[in-house]
């Protein structure tokens, strides 16, 4: 019988596949033939495991008594080098045809023969290695440096041995590398570069030399620096310049999997972690897409040239684009994601998909080509221990491949492997294909249009785009052709930025205010252009490029931080930034990956680019209208919580360091106004006060001993220091400590005695309005509930109600008079009459009027909440609470629309803006806080209002 893809004249295959087998099982003793349907198996499929069996029958033997059982490594007799050869190769022998026998047992899977192999051939390296560096030492010493200490070999295994998962027969790629120059110390003494290259020549001839007994492992030393021209075996120092000054694209995918496998192996992990930035870049690096595209090119011509389509490493959806396509994504964001830096593909591939760069399904269907493409791969080599990834062409072969993976016979194989190739090349031509797919609807008008500038070009293309004021994008964009930037780039930079104009224009065009969205847009891209990853990002990520063009249009203030940090467009590019926000344990935990660096100025800038980021998304979610105005103020208040949180404990750790710590001596960080009342805006300040609780004669253990009072005082410097400080990934946050105990006369830092005497004493009640929305936000657990027992007191003792009016009146009619910046037909959302400072002091007047009789109104601190305590305590009734939350949100989104384009928080009078201050006037009114009269008395001493230190503790949050 013949199958459809079987040459004419093939014969009766069944019966000549039943005829081999016989006679391979007439080749072993009879005394083992009793291995059954598992030998047969292994007949039908491995001519080189039945060899072993029938040049050492005593390895069936041991199988078919113990199959999990591994054969004895051999002994390297250092008397007798010449019997070294023969020795590795047949024990190699023997644990390969073990692997075979597993295999068609069924008791491993392709992964176990992956690990076997890899086992194998590092045991091989070992025992091989071990035997001549004694033989070594004995003719000419040991390597040792300038201080004495001995130097060693060290074997990198790169490709699939480095990696963890070598196939069967698969050759071994090796690089020989040393820490440090020296020279042996023997009687014939050799400088290090010569001792180890004759060292690794003879390593490689050990395992790779034919013999009698066959080849142990084939060895492959052209990935070395320079390949076949380079030097055997190279110092550190100078595989470091190497990789500075010549290292490509490719031997960045190469070292990736790289891995010491034998020799000094503590040397060769110190060496990779400081290999670590030529492989993984630190920013996003989409310029690895243009390395692997000439990759696959250089492939698509060698599969055409060499008629590779039947090659399933190489070939059309085979292994390699598998391999190409995860060291791909994971070069792109290894360097930004630890968690994506593995060697192995399965694992990696499960973190992309952890980290949504490849879809689940997508990743489901690459693992199970994976496995399916790796255990033909297996079966191909298997049959002759050949290096083969080619599927065969006899008859007689195909048949024993298909049957020795459980088909009737090619066609089916045939039929299950052509899918699973279809669908890794459709993965892998999706990587490489989004760039052009997205380029398909670009205006060719518009595209020539850029590419003839700055001297050609005719603006009424523009005008026909959409664009509103054609002559000044026209002037505008003719200058930034004309500028050093754009005139100096390198030829492939260009291209890209040729590429990524036309669709910009193209998406800015019916922008509302088209020619600040293009002013922007330049700025932005004069700041990319000095980091070609970043250009080569917006040319490789279509949806990106979409992102980008529409923020910039839409906010001032997010396209000028995407300018000052181009590394937020990281986050236009993850996908989780359309799903749901980050809760606060989320944020936490982001945060506090900073305190993993041992060096303060690594976690400080860590931290930055993770404060960075949350608020990049946040504000993201928030102009894209998935994130109401009032929650995007609560999570950013959030994010201000874990940052201060880090903050204060790596100002902990300097001082301990310096001063030790004091025993028994609580402290902690107590924010006031938007922060505390969880409303932050975007780009806000922070009002903070500080506190700590020890004995008057404490003082700290170190070795440079400080007083209680001094040591929180610094410690407190340090954190409001450590806040402000500028990293290259920005500064943290302004922080304002007025408001603390006496203004800017008091101590940086109050005890908790002093400070709730203060505000059981002497505090004004504008102070008390503010410490309403105060709330511990870092620090120990035990000072947290002593300040809320001390807020609880201030807060809720009985107060003359005429009295609190007029103060509250009084205050907020000065404020009114110094700060509101409306005018005729412009109201000032803020400080205007009706504008959420007069709501902010109606609720805190509502609770320091009514606390002492309803204490559950001490229990909020935000707006929203504030209003339904007041209504649940049968002090709002329900429409004016409703009112008063409609009015909140209203002003609060109208603040934050203004803040993310840069304007000022001045809005022209409507309909909607109306209401709303209405609804805040009308309940003022009610609680007689009319507040109107600019010449209302302030309390003596009270501070001129200006900004943060505004008498309600509070800035809005805009």
């Amino acid at each position: 019988m013949t199958t459809s893809l079987d040459p004419p004249g093939a014969g009766d295959v069944p019966a000549a596949l039943d005829a081999h087998v016989t006679r391979q099982l007439a080749r072993l003793p009879e005394a083992v033939v009793a291995g059954g349907d598992t030998l047969r198996r292994v007949a039908v499929a491995s001519d080189f495991a039945i060899e072993v069996f029938a040049r050492q029958p005593e390895v069936l033997a041991a199988l078919l008594d113990d199959a999990d059982a591994l054969p004895p490594p051999p002994r390297l007799d250092p008397a007798a080098p010449d019997a070294w050869p023969g020795l590795l190769r047949r024990w190699r022998s023997a644990c390969s045809a073990r692997l075979v026998w597993r295999d068609l047992a069924g008791l491993d899977d392709v992964a176990a023969t992956l690990d076997g192999s890899t086992a194998l051939a590092e045991d091989c390296l070992g025992l091989a290695l071990a035997a001549l560096e004694a033989q070594f030492a004995g003719r000419h010493g040991v390597v040792r440096d300038a201080a004495g200490a001995p130097v060693r070999l060290v074997v990198f295994a790169l490709g699939k041995l480095g990696g963890g998962e070598l196939n069967f027969s698969s050759d071994i790629d090796l690089v020989y590398a040393y820490e440090s120059a020296g020279e042996s110390d023997g009687a014939r003494p050799l400088a290090a570069e010569e001792y180890f290259a004759r060292l690794g020549r003879a390593l490689a001839k050990l395992l790779d030399e034919p013999t009698a007994d066959g080849f142990c492992h084939r060895v492959d030393l052209r990935l070395r620096p320079f390949g076949n021209a380079g030097r055997v075996a190279l110092s550190f120092a100078a595989m470091e310049q190497y990789f500075q000054r010549e290292g490509r694209d490719w031997e960045r995918y190469a070292w990736q999997k790289a891995r010491p496998v034998a020799g000094d192996r503590e040397a060769g992990e110190r060496f990779l972690a400081s290999l670590r930035p030529f492989v993984y870049r630190r920013y996003l690096d989409y310029g690895a897409l243009a390395g692997l595209r000439e990759m696959k090119a250089a492939i698509a011509a060698e599969v055409a040239r060499k008629e590779l389509a039947d090659d399933i490493k190489r070939g059309p959806g085979g292994i390699r684009e598998i391999e190409f396509l995860v060291q791909a994504l994971q070069l792109v964001r290894g360097g930004r994601e630890p968690g994506l830096r593995g060697r192995r593909l399965l694992p990696m591939l499960e973190a992309l998909r952890g980290a949504r760069q490849v879809t689940p399904e997508a990743a489901a269907g690459l693992a199970e080509a994976y496995r399916v493409l790796r255990r033909l791969e297996n079966r191909l080599q298997m049959l002759r221990d050949a290096q083969t990834h080619v599927l065969p062409e006899a008859p007689l072969d195909r048949l024993r491949i298909a049957r020795g993976l459980g088909h009737a016979d090619w066609d089916a194989l045939a039929s299950e492997l052509a899918p699973v190739r279809a669908r890794v090349a459709t993965e892998f031509g999706a990587l490489l294909s989004q760039r052009d797919e997205a380029r398909a609807d670009v205006d060719g008008d518009i595209a020539g249009y850029w590419r003839a500038l700055p001297d050609g070009g005719d603006a009424a293309v523009l005008a026909a785009a959409g664009f509103g004021d054609p002559g000044e994008v026209d002037a505008a964009l003719r200058d930034f052709a004309r500028s050093p930037s754009v005139r100096d780039l390198s030829d492939a930079a260009r291209a890209r930025l040729d590429r990524v104009m036309p669709v910009m224009l193209q998406a800015s065009a019916p922008a509302d205010r088209p020619l600040q969205a293009m002013r922007r847009l330049l700025a932005l891209l004069h700041n990319i252009l000095r980091r070609a990853s970043y250009l080569a990002l917006l040319d490789e990520q279509p949806a990106a490029l979409a992102r980008l063009t529409g923020l910039v249009t839409r906010s001032a203030f997010l396209a000028e931080r995407v300018a000052a940090h181009p590394l937020l467009l990281d986050e236009l590019l993850d996908l989780r930034v359309e799903g749901p926000m980050p809760g606060r344990d989320q944020i936490d935990a982001a945060c506090s990956a900073a305190l993993q660096r041992d060096d303060i100025e690594g976690a400080l800038f860590a931290l930055n680019e993770t404060r960075q980021a949350l608020s990049f998304r946040i504000a993201l979610a928030t102009l894209d209208g998935r994130l109401a105005a009032v929650d995007s103020a609560r999570q950013l208040a959030w994010l201000a919580d874990s940052v201060v949180g880090v903050v204060v404990e790596l100002a902990r750790r300097e001082m301990q360091a310096a001063h030790g710590q004091v025993p028994d001596a609580p402290f902690a960080v107590i924010g006031y106004g938007s922060l505390g009342g969880e409303e932050l805006g975007i780009g806000s300040d922070l009002d903070l006060v500080f506190l700590y609780d020890a004995a008057a004669d404490a003082q700290s253990d170190g070795a440079r001993p400080l007083e209680a009072q001094r040591w929180f005082a610094r410690l407190a410097q340090k954190i409001v220091l450590l806040l402000g400080t500028t990293t290259g990934a920005g500064r943290l946050y302004e922080v304002d400590v007025r408001l603390r105990p006496d203004g800017g006369s008091g101590l940086l830092v109050s005890s908790l005695v002093a400070y709730g005497e203060y505000q059981g004493e002497r505090a004004w009640t504008w102070e008390h309005q503010a410490l309403v929305r105060a709330r511990c936000i870092a620090g120990d657990d035990g000072l947290r509930d002593a300040f809320e027992r001390v807020r609880a007191a201030a807060l809720g003792r009985p107060r003359d109600p005429a009295a609190l009016a007029a103060d509250v009146a009084g205050m907020r009619a000065r404020m009114r008079a110094s700060l509101d910046r409306g005018s005729e037909g412009l109201f000032d959302l803020k400080q205007g009459e009706g504008g959420l400072v007069d709501l902010e002091f109606l609720l805190q007047a509502l609770v320091l009027g009514h606390a002492a009789t309803h204490p559950a109104l001490l229990a909020p601190r935000a707006t929203h909440g504030l209003i339904a305590a007041g209504r649940e305590a049968g002090l709002l009734d329900a429409a004016t609470a409703s009112g008063l939350q409609d009015a909140h949100a209203a002003l609060v989104a109208l603040g934050l629309a203004h803040t993310l384009d840069r304007r000022a928080r001045i809005v022209p009078h409507g309909e909607a803006l109306g209401a709303a201050r209405a609804a805040i006037t009308a309940a003022l009114r009610a609680a007689g806080l009319d507040a109107t009269s600019p010449d209302a008395p302030a309390p003596p001493g009270t501070p001129a209002p200006s900004g943060t230190s505004a008498p309600s503790g509070t800035s809005a949050p805009l």
